[in-house]
């Protein structure tokens, strides 16, 4: 099929002869499609292409090009997952009137992407339901925005002497607010959760996160390229190596690079084990938040044992300094290959020593089932990814609807339950973990002989690109665009959490306290992805 006759196209096409001349083709690739549009004709295409079937907006973001156009654009990357393909449709932003309509009020999954853009443009989203700062705390002056070109990274900010931020009230007879943090007991980022309840249990909650962010879409502008590596792997420590592969194929895409194959066989096996760990952790954790202290005692076990395998494949133990631009940094040698192998044949075995216990389990079942039911069609509403998602019917991965590295080849079985409560994300990670042992294994014995990287031509085909991975907690997005210095000029980063996290509300509700540290656990969002 040619890329003209791809479904990709066809959904393309069917816009443009929609809209007429208000929707103009920029570029077209196999797998990706560039639009423009006007700003007054953006809610209408955003609305129909969110009504076709398997099409959602899956990221919006901003980018400022008045230095070259003197205008903003907002960028809209729709997923067209059984296409197998992205539409990213721009609208340009006048300098001197820097609004946008917003698409909040229709597409709710896009809240917390508009108001990040009016905090860190100053583009305001027009008719936003809640247009209150989410990015910026309240300490941070209003008229300064550290994404625009003139704002220098070394700027000394004062400090506003303000109100504090006020939660939204919840009122009536034995109602209050139960603040926790953002300095939690626990060794994790920090975060505020304000519950308002009526004894114990949650009527309502607010969370209050960005209190660690490190200004790293910012940085990637400051450094040589052949640094950026490094920073995506900063983004989310437990997810090194997803979010430098998705950098590594934005970079590759953008440039026309063709990836060894032995390097793509590598990458989906350490993508894989970087799934592997985590899942088995969280598994473990969940049990502990429960009670059931021996479960994560065996699951913390296995995870080292991953951990370790991960150091002697790549030298550190979060697979950190592997992923470079054109491949992997380094081939394996036959011992590696053979303890791969060995530990995860053991862990496959092992990991059933894990599950059958949680599953014989009466006490810990009943603290499972049931709780923090996020439904179905909320979790569509609200755009939710990865585990969370599929625990509540959302059959999305991005592996086998956008498949990259080396999923072409092997294709993963997807997991999806209806339930949507902790039991079933639980669940999910338990039947996703033996997947990701399979494809490991499958991967490490499809490796044949050939090189593990490709160098970065001098002259790349385009100067934008976009870069996908299904993260262990979900889909991950990095875009790209270069500057004629050869610097990146823009990196938009998402990461599955930031789409997550405004459901957790919606699963706590009308939970008790005390089972908040296990519907929280099965999420297990990061802070550190968000806030970036």
């Amino acid at each position: 099929m040619s890329e003209l006759q791809s479904p990709l196209a066809a959904i393309a096409g069917d816009v443009q002869a929609r809209f007429g001349g208000a929707v103009r083709l920029r570029d077209s690739r196999s797998r990706e499609i560039y639009l423009e549009a006007d700003c007054r004709s953006i809610q209408q295409v955003a609305l129909h292409l969110c009504g076709l079937p398997n099409v959602r907006l899956a990221m919006v973001f901003a980018s400022d090009q008045r230095p070259q156009e003197s205008v903003f654009y907002i960028h809209y990357a729709f997923a067209c997952d059984r296409a197998g393909g992205f539409l990213l449709i721009r609208i340009p932003i006048p300098a001197d009137q820097p609004e946008f309509p917003s698409l909040t009020p229709s597409i709710p999954a896009v809240n917390w992407h508009e108001r990040e853009i009016r905090d860190w443009f100053g583009i305001g989203p027009v008719d936003h339901p809640n247009p209150r700062k989410v990015a910026t705390h309240d300490d941070w002056p209003d008229q300064v925005f550290p994404l625009r070109k003139d704002f220098d990274l070394m700027t000394r900010i004062p400090l506003c002497n303000r109100p504090r931020h006020v939660f939204r009230p919840v009122e009536g007879e034995g109602v209050f607010q139960v603040p926790v943090g953002p300095i939690h007991a626990g060794i994790i980022e920090p975060g505020h959760f304000r519950f308002s309840v009526a004894g114990e249990p949650i009527l309502y909650l607010q969370i209050r996160l960005f209190y660690t962010h490190k200004a790293t879409e910012k940085l990637f502008e400051q450094r040589p390229l052949a640094n950026c590596v490094f920073l995506a792997e900063s983004v989310s420590g437990d997810s090194s190596f997803s979010h430098a592969t998705a950098f590594c194929q934005a970079i590759e895409n953008l440039a026309g690079m063709e990836v060894p194959r032995r390097a793509r066989l590598m990458r989906t096996l350490l993508l894989e084990l970087e799934r592997l760990y985590n899942h088995i952790a969280d598994v473990g954790a969940i049990a502990a938040d429960v009670g059931f202290m021996v479960a994560n005692a065996h699951a913390m076990r296995l995870k080292e044992r991953i951990l370790r395998l991960n150091g002697q494949l790549t030298g550190n133990r979060l697979l950190r300094g592997m992923n470079v631009i054109g491949g992997v940094r380094w081939d394996w040698d036959f011992v590696q290959i053979e303890a791969v192998e060995t530990v995860l044949s053991s862990v496959s075995r092992e990991f059933e020593l894990l599950t059958d216990p949680i599953f014989s389990s009466a006490s810990t079942l009943d603290r499972l089932d049931n709780t923090g039911i996020l439904q179905s069609q909320i979790a569509r509403d609200l755009g939710v990814v990865g585990v969370a998602g599929r625990a509540s019917g959302v059959n999305l991965d991005v592996r086998r609807d956008h498949p990259y590295a080396a999923y072409d080849e092997i294709a993963p079985k997807v997991t999806v339950y209806d339930r949507g409560d902790v039991f079933c994300r639980m669940k999910v990670r338990m039947d996703e973990a033996n997947e990701s042992i399979q494809i490991a294994l499958e991967a490490i014995n499809r490796l044949s002989e050939g090189p593990v990287r490709t160098e970065i031509p001098l002259s790349p085909a385009r100067n934008y690109g976009l870069g996908y991975v299904e993260g262990w907690r979900g889909e991950i997005l990095v875009w790209i665009q270069m500057g004629e210095d050869g610097r990146i000029s823009r990196c938009k980063i998402k990461d599955p959490s930031l789409n997550n996290w405004p459901a957790l509300p919606e699963a706590v509700q009308g939970n008790i306290i005390p089972d908040f540290p296990v519907i929280n656990k099965s999420f297990n969002l990061s802070y550190s992805g968000t806030d970036r």
